[in-house]
Protein backbone atom coordinates (compact mmCIF):
# COMPACT_ATOMS: atom_id res chain seq x y z
CA UNK A 1 0.00 0.00 0.00
CA UNK A 2 1.30 3.43 -0.93
CA UNK A 3 1.27 4.57 2.89
CA UNK A 4 3.85 1.84 3.73
CA UNK A 5 5.63 1.42 0.36
CA UNK A 6 6.54 4.65 -0.37
CA UNK A 7 7.65 5.85 3.13
CA UNK A 8 9.05 2.65 5.21
CA UNK A 9 11.23 1.65 1.95
CA UNK A 10 12.64 4.36 -0.74
CA UNK A 11 11.54 2.65 -4.04
CA UNK A 12 13.90 2.52 -7.52
CA UNK A 13 13.06 3.14 -10.58
CA UNK A 14 15.16 3.37 -14.08
CA UNK A 15 13.51 6.80 -14.71
CA UNK A 16 10.49 8.46 -14.69
CA UNK A 17 8.48 6.17 -17.44
CA UNK A 18 9.37 3.29 -15.46
CA UNK A 19 8.14 4.96 -12.51
CA UNK A 20 4.91 5.82 -13.93
CA UNK A 21 4.10 2.01 -14.99
CA UNK A 22 4.91 0.54 -11.69
CA UNK A 23 2.48 3.19 -9.80
CA UNK A 24 0.00 2.04 -12.37
CA UNK A 25 0.17 -1.74 -12.32
CA UNK A 26 0.31 -1.53 -8.26
CA UNK A 27 -3.34 0.66 -8.18
CA UNK A 28 -1.23 3.74 -6.69
CA UNK A 29 -2.64 6.29 -9.48
CA UNK A 30 -6.39 7.29 -10.44
CA UNK A 31 -5.46 6.50 -13.18
CA UNK A 32 -3.67 9.82 -14.39
CA UNK A 33 -0.13 9.72 -15.18
CA UNK A 34 1.48 11.10 -11.34
CA UNK A 35 4.63 13.25 -10.28
CA UNK A 36 7.09 11.26 -8.94
CA UNK A 37 7.09 11.51 -5.21
CA UNK A 38 10.96 11.39 -4.73
CA UNK A 39 12.43 12.05 -1.18
CA UNK A 40 13.15 15.35 -2.02
CA UNK A 41 9.85 16.59 -3.69
CA UNK A 42 7.95 14.94 -0.55
CA UNK A 43 9.99 16.74 2.09
CA UNK A 44 9.66 19.70 0.26
CA UNK A 45 6.01 19.30 0.84
CA UNK A 46 6.17 18.29 4.69
CA UNK A 47 7.95 21.77 5.35
CA UNK A 48 5.12 24.23 3.61
CA UNK A 49 2.92 21.65 5.98
CA UNK A 50 4.73 23.63 9.00
CA UNK A 51 3.95 20.49 11.05
CA UNK A 52 6.18 17.52 11.92
CA UNK A 53 5.85 14.58 9.07
CA UNK A 54 4.68 12.23 11.87
CA UNK A 55 1.71 14.38 13.07
CA UNK A 56 -1.84 12.17 12.23
CA UNK A 57 -4.51 13.96 10.72
CA UNK A 58 -6.89 11.29 11.18
CA UNK A 59 -7.78 7.87 10.40
CA UNK A 60 -9.01 7.38 6.68
CA UNK A 61 -11.86 5.05 6.22
CA UNK A 62 -12.49 1.96 4.89
CA UNK A 63 -9.02 1.13 5.19
CA UNK A 64 -9.08 3.05 8.66
CA UNK A 65 -4.91 3.92 8.42
CA UNK A 66 -3.56 6.77 9.91
CA UNK A 67 -3.21 9.80 7.42
CA UNK A 68 -0.19 11.58 8.70
CA UNK A 69 1.58 14.53 7.19
CA UNK A 70 4.47 12.30 5.40
CA UNK A 71 2.33 10.19 3.59
CA UNK A 72 -0.31 12.75 2.47
CA UNK A 73 2.99 14.91 1.75
CA UNK A 74 3.58 11.79 -0.77
CA UNK A 75 -0.02 11.95 -2.33
CA UNK A 76 -0.06 15.87 -3.08
CA UNK A 77 2.90 15.37 -4.74
CA UNK A 78 1.81 12.77 -6.70
CA UNK A 79 -1.50 15.04 -7.60
CA UNK A 80 0.72 18.19 -8.70
CA UNK A 81 0.23 19.98 -5.49
CA UNK A 82 2.92 22.78 -4.53
CA UNK A 83 4.07 22.98 -0.75
CA UNK A 84 1.70 26.36 -0.05
CA UNK A 85 -0.94 23.83 -0.64
CA UNK A 86 -0.48 21.68 2.00
CA UNK A 87 -2.30 23.76 4.62
CA UNK A 88 -5.27 23.64 2.80
CA UNK A 89 -5.48 20.03 1.95
CA UNK A 90 -4.61 19.06 5.41
CA UNK A 91 -7.46 21.19 7.37
CA UNK A 92 -9.66 19.86 4.93
CA UNK A 93 -8.29 16.32 5.53
CA UNK A 94 -9.21 17.12 9.62
CA UNK A 95 -12.80 17.98 8.12
CA UNK A 96 -12.95 15.12 6.49
CA UNK A 97 -12.07 13.01 9.22
CA UNK A 98 -14.45 14.40 12.17
CA UNK A 99 -17.40 12.50 13.15
CA UNK A 100 -19.93 14.67 11.84
CA UNK A 101 -18.91 14.26 8.10
CA UNK A 102 -19.51 10.51 8.78
CA UNK A 103 -16.42 9.67 5.91
CA UNK A 104 -16.62 5.70 5.99
CA UNK A 105 -20.30 5.95 4.71
CA UNK A 106 -19.13 8.69 2.46
CA UNK A 107 -16.36 6.40 0.92
CA UNK A 108 -18.22 3.48 0.73
CA UNK A 109 -21.84 4.13 -0.31
CA UNK A 110 -23.30 3.32 -3.78
CA UNK A 111 -24.10 6.89 -4.01
CA UNK A 112 -22.23 8.89 -6.61
CA UNK A 113 -20.75 11.86 -4.35
CA UNK A 114 -17.18 13.03 -4.37
CA UNK A 115 -15.61 14.78 -1.45
CA UNK A 116 -15.69 18.45 -2.65
CA UNK A 117 -13.77 21.55 -1.02
CA UNK A 118 -14.91 25.01 -1.15
CA UNK A 119 -11.89 27.53 -0.09
CA UNK A 120 -13.31 30.87 1.32
CA UNK A 121 -11.14 33.71 2.37
CA UNK A 122 -7.03 35.04 1.63
CA UNK A 123 -5.64 32.17 1.06
CA UNK A 124 -7.93 31.36 -2.16
CA UNK A 125 -6.55 34.78 -3.32
CA UNK A 126 -2.56 33.53 -2.58
CA UNK A 127 -2.73 30.59 -3.66
CA UNK A 128 -4.16 31.52 -7.25
CA UNK A 129 -7.54 29.59 -6.39
CA UNK A 130 -10.20 30.25 -9.46
CA UNK A 131 -13.15 31.64 -8.45
CA UNK A 132 -14.29 32.66 -12.15
CA UNK A 133 -15.09 31.06 -14.83
CA UNK A 134 -15.34 27.22 -15.06
CA UNK A 135 -14.69 26.78 -11.29
CA UNK A 136 -15.77 22.96 -11.61
CA UNK A 137 -13.63 22.37 -14.76
CA UNK A 138 -10.14 21.98 -15.78
CA UNK A 139 -7.38 24.51 -16.24
CA UNK A 140 -6.71 25.86 -12.42
CA UNK A 141 -3.36 24.11 -10.97
CA UNK A 142 -4.41 25.11 -6.93
CA UNK A 143 -8.13 23.48 -7.31
CA UNK A 144 -7.33 20.27 -9.68
CA UNK A 145 -3.90 19.51 -7.69
CA UNK A 146 -6.15 20.21 -4.28
CA UNK A 147 -9.18 18.17 -5.27
CA UNK A 148 -6.73 15.00 -6.84
CA UNK A 149 -4.66 15.00 -3.56
CA UNK A 150 -7.66 14.50 -1.75
CA UNK A 151 -8.84 11.99 -3.43
CA UNK A 152 -5.73 9.90 -3.84
CA UNK A 153 -5.70 10.25 0.18
CA UNK A 154 -8.68 8.78 0.11
CA UNK A 155 -7.63 5.58 -2.48
CA UNK A 156 -4.49 5.08 -1.69
CA UNK A 157 -4.43 5.82 2.62
CA UNK A 158 -8.29 5.18 2.84
CA UNK A 159 -8.52 2.17 0.71
CA UNK A 160 -11.25 4.10 -0.86
CA UNK A 161 -10.16 2.00 -4.54
CA UNK A 162 -13.39 1.18 -7.38
CA UNK A 163 -15.12 -1.80 -6.80
CA UNK A 164 -12.75 -2.58 -3.18
CA UNK A 165 -13.90 -0.10 -0.65
CA UNK A 166 -15.51 2.53 -2.92
CA UNK A 167 -18.61 0.61 -3.99
CA UNK A 168 -20.17 3.86 -6.22
CA UNK A 169 -22.23 2.28 -8.75
CA UNK A 170 -21.37 5.00 -11.44
CA UNK A 171 -18.73 6.93 -9.29
CA UNK A 172 -18.37 10.39 -10.74
CA UNK A 173 -16.29 13.24 -12.33
CA UNK A 174 -15.90 14.68 -8.73
CA UNK A 175 -13.94 11.27 -7.96
CA UNK A 176 -11.21 13.02 -9.59
CA UNK A 177 -10.99 16.56 -8.03
CA UNK A 178 -13.74 18.55 -6.69
CA UNK A 179 -12.08 22.26 -5.45
CA UNK A 180 -13.80 25.51 -5.92
CA UNK A 181 -13.27 28.87 -4.15
CA UNK A 182 -16.06 31.20 -3.55
CA UNK A 183 -16.30 34.59 -5.87
CA UNK A 184 -15.85 37.09 -3.07
CA UNK A 185 -15.53 39.91 -5.04
CA UNK A 186 -18.83 39.67 -6.89
CA UNK A 187 -20.71 38.46 -3.68
CA UNK A 188 -23.41 40.98 -3.01
CA UNK A 189 -23.33 39.45 0.88
CA UNK A 190 -20.99 38.67 3.30
CA UNK A 191 -18.33 35.72 2.92
CA UNK A 192 -19.49 32.34 2.80
CA UNK A 193 -17.38 31.57 6.30
CA UNK A 194 -18.77 34.62 8.20
CA UNK A 195 -22.05 33.27 7.49
CA UNK A 196 -20.43 29.94 9.33
CA UNK A 197 -19.46 31.98 12.02
CA UNK A 198 -15.97 32.84 11.27
CA UNK A 199 -14.23 36.42 10.87
CA UNK A 200 -13.66 38.19 7.64
CA UNK A 201 -9.93 37.78 7.91
CA UNK A 202 -9.88 34.12 8.27
CA UNK A 203 -9.41 31.42 5.63
CA UNK A 204 -11.61 28.01 5.63
CA UNK A 205 -12.31 25.37 3.52
CA UNK A 206 -16.05 23.46 3.46
CA UNK A 207 -15.95 19.75 2.50
CA UNK A 208 -19.28 18.16 1.41
CA UNK A 209 -20.05 15.14 0.16
CA UNK A 210 -21.45 16.39 -3.11
CA UNK A 211 -23.05 15.09 -6.19
CA UNK A 212 -21.98 16.91 -9.62
CA UNK A 213 -23.70 20.24 -9.82
CA UNK A 214 -26.55 20.60 -11.23
CA UNK A 215 -26.73 23.00 -13.41
CA UNK A 216 -29.71 26.16 -13.21
CA UNK A 217 -29.83 28.01 -16.11
CA UNK A 218 -32.53 31.09 -16.09
CA UNK A 219 -31.40 33.39 -19.12
CA UNK A 220 -35.39 34.95 -18.79
CA UNK A 221 -35.83 35.65 -14.91
CA UNK A 222 -35.22 39.16 -14.54
CA UNK A 223 -36.72 39.60 -11.07
CA UNK A 224 -35.15 38.10 -7.40
CA UNK A 225 -38.64 35.89 -6.89
CA UNK A 226 -38.09 34.66 -10.41
CA UNK A 227 -35.03 33.56 -10.22
CA UNK A 228 -35.86 31.82 -6.57
CA UNK A 229 -38.57 30.04 -7.96
CA UNK A 230 -35.89 28.19 -10.67
CA UNK A 231 -33.45 27.95 -8.30
CA UNK A 232 -35.94 25.54 -5.80
CA UNK A 233 -37.50 24.01 -8.96
CA UNK A 234 -33.83 22.71 -10.00
CA UNK A 235 -33.69 21.46 -6.47
CA UNK A 236 -37.06 19.44 -5.60
CA UNK A 237 -36.25 16.67 -8.04
CA UNK A 238 -36.55 13.62 -6.11
CA UNK A 239 -34.26 11.63 -7.57
CA UNK A 240 -31.41 13.00 -5.10
CA UNK A 241 -30.24 11.57 -1.35
CA UNK A 242 -31.83 14.92 0.28
CA UNK A 243 -35.28 14.70 -1.25
CA UNK A 244 -35.72 11.66 1.35
CA UNK A 245 -33.35 12.21 4.14
CA UNK A 246 -34.84 15.06 5.70
CA UNK A 247 -33.17 16.47 8.80
CA UNK A 248 -29.65 14.53 8.16
CA UNK A 249 -27.92 16.34 5.33
CA UNK A 250 -27.35 19.54 4.24
CA UNK A 251 -27.14 20.70 0.28
CA UNK A 252 -25.53 23.84 -1.20
CA UNK A 253 -26.70 26.29 -3.70
CA UNK A 254 -23.79 28.18 -5.59
CA UNK A 255 -25.36 31.18 -7.59
CA UNK A 256 -23.36 33.06 -10.16
CA UNK A 257 -22.16 36.49 -9.86
CA UNK A 258 -25.65 37.31 -12.29
CA UNK A 259 -27.65 35.70 -10.77
CA UNK A 260 -26.70 36.95 -7.29
CA UNK A 261 -26.83 40.67 -8.05
CA UNK A 262 -30.59 40.20 -9.28
CA UNK A 263 -31.62 38.84 -5.98
CA UNK A 264 -29.92 41.26 -3.71
CA UNK A 265 -30.98 44.10 -5.71
CA UNK A 266 -34.44 44.16 -3.89
CA UNK A 267 -32.50 43.67 -0.29
CA UNK A 268 -32.42 40.26 0.01
CA UNK A 269 -29.55 39.00 2.62
CA UNK A 270 -28.00 35.60 2.13
CA UNK A 271 -30.74 34.43 4.81
CA UNK A 272 -33.86 35.51 3.14
CA UNK A 273 -32.08 33.18 0.15
CA UNK A 274 -32.36 30.73 2.61
CA UNK A 275 -35.85 30.84 4.17
CA UNK A 276 -37.32 31.03 0.62
CA UNK A 277 -35.69 27.80 -0.97
CA UNK A 278 -36.25 26.13 2.60
CA UNK A 279 -40.17 27.01 2.01
CA UNK A 280 -40.31 26.56 -1.69
CA UNK A 281 -38.00 23.60 -2.16
CA UNK A 282 -40.41 20.91 -1.34
CA UNK A 283 -41.83 18.05 -2.73
CA UNK A 284 -45.63 16.18 -2.16
CA UNK A 285 -45.49 13.48 0.36
CA UNK A 286 -47.06 11.35 -1.62
CA UNK A 287 -45.16 11.30 -4.59
CA UNK A 288 -42.19 11.02 -2.17
CA UNK A 289 -44.35 7.79 -0.77
CA UNK A 290 -44.98 6.50 -4.29
CA UNK A 291 -41.83 7.07 -6.59
CA UNK A 292 -38.52 7.80 -3.76
CA UNK A 293 -36.87 5.83 -1.57
CA UNK A 294 -38.51 7.44 1.22
CA UNK A 295 -38.37 3.84 3.65
CA UNK A 296 -34.89 4.04 4.21
CA UNK A 297 -34.36 6.89 6.45
CA UNK A 298 -35.61 8.24 9.76
CA UNK A 299 -37.52 11.42 9.52
CA UNK A 300 -38.06 14.02 12.00
CA UNK A 301 -41.28 13.97 14.11
CA UNK A 302 -42.68 16.73 12.96
CA UNK A 303 -43.30 15.71 9.65
CA UNK A 304 -46.69 14.10 9.69
CA UNK A 305 -45.76 10.95 7.62
CA UNK A 306 -50.20 10.22 7.23
CA UNK A 307 -50.70 12.97 5.27
CA UNK A 308 -49.84 12.54 1.68
CA UNK A 309 -50.32 16.53 0.96
CA UNK A 310 -48.00 17.73 3.42
CA UNK A 311 -45.16 19.38 1.17
CA UNK A 312 -41.66 17.50 2.31
CA UNK A 313 -38.66 20.31 2.55
CA UNK A 314 -35.28 18.57 1.67
CA UNK A 315 -33.18 19.52 4.53
CA UNK A 316 -34.59 20.61 8.22
CA UNK A 317 -33.64 23.58 8.62
CA UNK A 318 -33.53 27.06 6.22
CA UNK A 319 -29.43 26.97 7.78
CA UNK A 320 -28.95 23.53 6.04
CA UNK A 321 -28.93 25.32 2.30
CA UNK A 322 -25.59 26.76 2.27
CA UNK A 323 -25.52 29.68 -0.09
CA UNK A 324 -22.54 31.05 -1.93
CA UNK A 325 -21.35 33.18 -4.95
CA UNK A 326 -18.98 31.49 -7.36
CA UNK A 327 -18.24 31.49 -11.26
CA UNK A 328 -18.06 34.09 -13.78
CA UNK A 329 -20.25 36.10 -16.17
CA UNK A 330 -23.61 34.15 -17.22
CA UNK A 331 -26.81 33.68 -15.95
CA UNK A 332 -26.02 30.28 -14.39
CA UNK A 333 -26.19 28.78 -11.13
CA UNK A 334 -25.80 25.25 -9.77
CA UNK A 335 -27.02 23.37 -7.14
CA UNK A 336 -25.16 20.58 -5.11
CA UNK A 337 -27.33 17.74 -3.68
CA UNK A 338 -25.29 15.34 -0.81
CA UNK A 339 -24.88 12.19 0.04
CA UNK A 340 -27.71 13.08 2.62
CA UNK A 341 -26.96 11.41 5.65
CA UNK A 342 -24.18 13.04 7.25
CA UNK A 343 -23.71 17.11 7.39
CA UNK A 344 -20.71 19.39 5.86
CA UNK A 345 -18.13 20.54 7.77
CA UNK A 346 -15.89 23.63 7.54
CA UNK A 347 -12.49 24.44 9.48
CA UNK A 348 -10.16 27.14 9.72
CA UNK A 349 -7.34 27.23 8.13
CA UNK A 350 -4.59 28.10 10.43
CA UNK A 351 -3.21 31.89 9.24
CA UNK A 352 0.40 31.04 10.07
CA UNK A 353 0.30 28.60 7.63
CA UNK A 354 0.06 31.12 4.83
Amino acid sequence: MLNEALISEQLAFADDDDAQEAFFDKGWTDGLPIVPPTAERVQAMIAGAGRSARDVIGKVPPRWAEATVENVAVNAVMAGCLPAHMPVLLTALEAACAEPFKLFSVQATTHPCGLAMIVSGPVAERLGMNAGFGIFGPGNRANAALGRAMRLVLMNIGGGIPGNGDQSTHGSPGKYTYCFAENEAASPWEPLRMSLGFAREDSTVTVMSAESPHNIDDHVCHSDMDILHTVASTMTTIGHNNACTIGAGDVMVVLGPEHAKTIAENGLTRRDVQAFLFNQARNRLGLLRERAQWEMFAWPSWIDKGDDGVLVPIVEKAEDIMVTVAGGAGKHSAFIPTFGAQKSVTRRIPPDAY
